[in-house]
């Protein structure tokens, strides 16, 4: 038997029993981890608001040693808030989307439990800061999110050089199989032709040019938005449920 600490996002939250609850965190250390908060969903619970979705929290866990791997879920015994972005982001409908649709696709990438996810809890930190601050729209925030989300998982996707033969850009063909745009040559049956100022846009929420994709006019951020969902979709071998709700 074991306590152990660490930072962590609330990812999902569960229903178990008549009081309690199973919470899913992706934390800094311990990367995806389910645990059973006793009595939170009683009026009196002590720390039951903490761990609401979105919420940023310094949570202490109890664990029988082999909790990690599924056998028995630790418990949360201790939690103290470190940022409520979810009181920033419920109550705007565009932003709770857009939000709900970041937790989804980070439980996707890190579904392996008790596996550190250091980059992807770092990039989860950011986006809901960032999303909850309003200082960008909330549909690219999520954009961004997710190719940066895909790139440090290995799926990075080019919007400038050739994807096969590393051709210098503009080019102007997409193809989702490929990982990004390709040179006439080296175009696949089915890519796709999106506008060259698509292509600018989605490379610059993947470097974080935050000047050029503020500036970009809606149309190309909605043709932009097709093309990461479907990336991502390609990629993860599944859709995300929330994206059928986020506001475009």
């Amino acid at each position: 038997m074991s306590l152990f600490r660490d930072d962590g996002i609330v990812l999902r939250t569960q229903k178990l029993g008549e009081a309690d609850r199973i919470i899913t965190f992706l934390t800094r250390q311990h990367g995806q981890v389910r645990a059973v908060a006793r009595g939170v969903r009683r009026t009196k619970s002590k720390f039951g608001a903490r761990l609401e979705p979105f919420s940023h929290v310094d949570v202490q866990f109890f664990s029988r040693g082999s909790d990690l791997v599924g056998r028995t879920l630790p418990l949360c015994t201790q939690v103290e808030t470190i940022a409520p972005y979810g009181a920033r982001i419920v109550d705007d409908y565009t932003r709770y989307t857009a939000g709900t649709a970041m937790l989804e696709t980070a439980e996707r990438f890190a579904e392996n439990e008790g596996q550190p996810a250091v980059q992807q809890y770092l990039l989860l930190v950011g986006a809901l800061r960032t999303l909850a601050a309003g200082t960008h729209q909330a549909h690219l925030v999520l954009d961004a999110f997710l190719l940066r989300s895909l790139a440090v998982n290995g799926y990075g996707a080019s919007f400038t050089d050739c994807a096969r033969c590393g051709l210098p850009g503009p080019n102007r063909f997409f193809s989702l199989q490929a990982g990004g745009v390709l040179c006439g040559d080296c175009r696949v049956p089915g890519s796709a032709v999106p506008s060259p100022e698509t292509l600018v846009l989605l490379g610059a929420l993947l470097s974080g040019d935050w000047q050029t994709a503020d500036g970009c006019e809606p149309r190309y951020w909605r043709e932009g938005s097709g093309l990461v969902a479907a990336y991502l979709q390609w990629h993860l071998e599944r859709g995300i449920r929330s994206m059928r709700y986020v506001e475009k």
